[in-house]
């Protein structure tokens, strides 16, 4: 008989279960089983800490999260966590690029394609930690859950945005649940909008309930969870900070290795009124500035980022001006844009409502200035980032303007257009929410923020609050020169401040590609204690004492060597 083919056997032979993306806490604390048993039984009497993850699904919340609770256990804090336990009707992990379809989600939820997936493996790993684990089904009641339904079902659609529950911005956090949802900007356009805005407004309500019962039952003295937005996590926040609990949210950072950490509320929010005494006054040198130019430059391929859009962008000015039609010999005025559903949050600060209305009203104002090249970079991630966006604003742009005039020049989220090569070569840039504008002022380019951005109120950018003071601001272009070297160098020391010192490096999160952009690399908890890695304890002073999360870039070779040194006696 003729053997079958050596690729048909590899499909047939058993093949071994794929690796979990969970760190193996079972494992690990066997091994130090002594040092673990007293950590928990000694930390009766420390603050208690509430790690709100909710999403046990979410694995690299899950990662980060465990390994919180284990450290914070080890430094003596009473740690609890809290899971959704296939309870909400919508959440953070509903995404409609992973599901059937929109239709399905709306009659269903989560509950038939999600949840197993979620809550089994969360429960399962937090529960080998011997810590207490919190299901959402412990903390809600019956009535609480009909009431949330009935509300949810006759509330009208009109009024779910503006809706407060005791002064808890409940329907806030609901219409930004169902904008990521979509990946969209808006939900005019899909045809099962309303009946999923009113599943993400009714498990809205439903985690207010559980979080209110569970603080009511324990007296937490700080609450960690992901993103600190969205559903569940960003009314958990709502409720701690109503409670008095001190919040504490978490992102990852795009340097390999590094997280962003925030006290009271998300990132999106507190580092737009950061005070500046935190970095204005840091005691600068050549050796910091190189560090911190050195990295911009290695923004322009990622190559030390975890989080990047280009794998080889075009650079070649020669290039990109035959590509677009632009000619860099006459005025150009960059402008960068964001994905557009992307934290759809209140800011109190922009000069217009929203992105794409800042987008509209803009292009009609350089179409009445042809002597000016407007060139619109949009962001790759509409199409390269983790949700592709479904609202494209290129065809938002191309709804409005049918046909752009010659000066306004669009370069599309596909195009391999370095974004940093292209606005290098802009007389000034204007700027939404993007980040990039503390990268472009380290290069000396003038930078208008028209929004959220976090070179916001940083003395740096011209920030603009009103649109009659943005369009005063437009009609002085162009500038004919760059930044003065002042305002430069205070630019490259918040650029060293954002990117090394709020951006806190974990030696052993590593990148990986399993369900995560990083995995834990521990070969015994003992790598977690005080002590032992000083991104880490920065982190977690931070979380038991209200300490600022800054990381000492500047004195870190100093902190290394006493690292070194405590390690070797």
């Amino acid at each position: 008989m003729q053997s079958l083919p050596r690729r048909v056997w590899r499909r047939l032979r058993p093949q071994p279960p794929p690796e979990s993306p969970y760190p193996n806490w079972k494992k690990l604390l066997q091994s130090e089983a002594g040092l673990w048993t007293r950590a928990v039984s000694s930390s009766d009497n420390g603050p208690r800490i509430l790690i709100g993850t909710s999403a046990g699904g979410f694995v690299p919340g899950a990662i980060v999260e465990s390994t919180l609770a284990v450290a914070l256990t080890l430094r003596g804090a009473r740690v609890h966590i809290l899971l959704c336990d296939e309870l909400l009707p919508a959440c953070i992990q509903a995404m409609l690029h992973f599901l059937p379809s929109q239709s399905e989600f709306a009659a269903h939820g989560p509950q038939q394609h999600l949840c197993e997936k979620c809550f089994a493996p969360g429960y399962e790993m937090y529960r080998s930690l011997g810590l207490p684990v919190h299901r959402y089904s412990d903390f809600v009641s019956a009535e609480e859950r009909r009431s949330a339904r009935s509300l949810a079902a006759q509330i009208r659609v009109s009024e779910i945005e503006s809706y407060e529950l005791d002064g808890l911005a409940v329907g806030e956090h609901a219409l930004a649940g169902a904008l990521r949802f979509f990946a969209s900007g808006n939900l005019s356009a899909e045809p099962d909008a309303e009946p999923i805005l009113r599943r993400y407004f009714e498990a809205s309500l439903i985690t207010t309930h559980v979080t209110r019962n569970l603080l009511d039952s324990y007296p937490f003295a700080a609450a960690c969870f992901h993103h600190g937005i969205y559903v569940p996590q960003g009314l958990i926040g709502e409720v701690a900070r109503a409670k008095d609990v001190r919040v504490i949210n978490w992102n990852p950072a795009y340097r390999k290795q590094c997280f962003i950490f925030s006290h009271h509320d998300t990132y999106h929010h507190t580092l737009l009124q950061e005070p500046t005494a935190n970095w204005e006054h840091l005691s600068w040198d050549t050796q910091m500035e190189d560090e911190v130019m050195d990295y911009l430059k290695s923004r322009w391929h990622g190559t030390k980022d975890w989080i990047w859009f280009h794998e080889k962008p075009e650079e070649d000015l020669s290039s990109i001006a035959a590509e677009l039609g632009v000619d860099f010999n006459r005025p150009c005025i960059g402008m960068l844009t964001n994905v557009m559903w992307d934290a759809q949050l209140h800011y109190r600060a922009n000069a217009f409502p929203n992105m794409l209305e800042w987008v509209i009203q803009t292009i009609r104002y350089f179409i009445s200035r042809p002597e000016l090249q407007l060139l619109i970079r949009v962001h790759p991630a509409e199409i390269r980032g983790t949700l592709p966006s479904r609202q494209p604003l290129v065809a938002e742009i191309q709804r409005v303007f049918p046909n752009l005039p010659k000066n306004i020049i669009v370069i599309p989220p596909e195009s391999q257009v370095s974004t940093y090569a292209a606005m290098s070569q802009c007389d000034t840039v204007i700027i939404y929410g993007t980040k990039t504008g503390v990268e472009l002022t380290s290069m000396g380019i003038p930078t208008i923020v028209a929004g959220e951005a976090w070179i916001r109120n940083k003395g740096i950018t011209r920030d603009a609050t009103t649109p009659a003071q943005y369009f005063e601001m437009l009609d002085e272009l162009p500038q004919r020169e760059r930044l003065d070297e002042r305002v430069t160098e205070r630019a490259r020391k918040y650029a060293y401040h954002f990117f090394f010192r709020r951006m806190i490096p974990l030696s052993f999160m590593t990148e990986s590609k399993a369900g995560s952009p990083f995995r834990l690399e521990l070969e015994s908890i003992e790598q977690l204690l005080p002590g032992r890695d000083l991104g880490l304890d920065v982190i977690c002073d931070g979380i038991m004492n209200g300490k600022e999360f800054i990381y000492p870039a500047e004195q870190r070779q100093s902190h290394e060597d006493l690292h070194v040194a405590q390690a070797g006696s």
